[in-house]
């Protein structure tokens, strides 16, 4: 089992920046692909980006939902378990509850069915 908790939630003004962060613990060894959705209310969970080791397993890719692509980055510390999702220029739209994901396979995924563990998500209001 793997165990995400996630951080760096709050409120924050439209233009402004957030950081957030998962640390994962446990199986970690089953974090091969993890990932951030959200919801907003009244909406259904909704893909926000991921990360993924190459075929190669020398670097990472990312992918990322086009309504955040530009504006948000994701990376990972493996040496810590920590997966960071680092958003900036931030819009009232983005309000949301964000959600860690983790998956034990391989290769990019965007659809909530293929991740294995969730955490329970942090908030993140942008005030206009």
């Amino acid at each position: 089992q793997v165990q995400l908790v996630e951080s760096g939630g709050g409120l924050v003004q439209a233009g402004g920046s957030l950081r957030l962060s998962c640390a994962a613990s446990g199986r970690t060894s089953s974090t091969v692909t993890m990932g951030w959705f959200r919801q907003a209310p009244g909406k259904e969970r909704e893909f926000v980006a991921t990360i993924w080791l190459s075929a190669s397993g020398t670097y990472y890719n990312t992918y990322f939902a086009d309504s955040v692509r530009g504006r948000f980055t994701i990376s990972r510390d493996n040496a810590k378990n920590t997966l960071t999702l680092q958003m900036n220029t931030l819009k009232p739209e983005d309000t949301a509850v964000y959600y860690c994901a983790a998956s034990a396979s391989p290769g990019m995924k965007r659809r909530q069915q293929d991740y294995d563990f969730w955490g329970q998500g942090t908030q993140v209001t942008v005030s206009s």
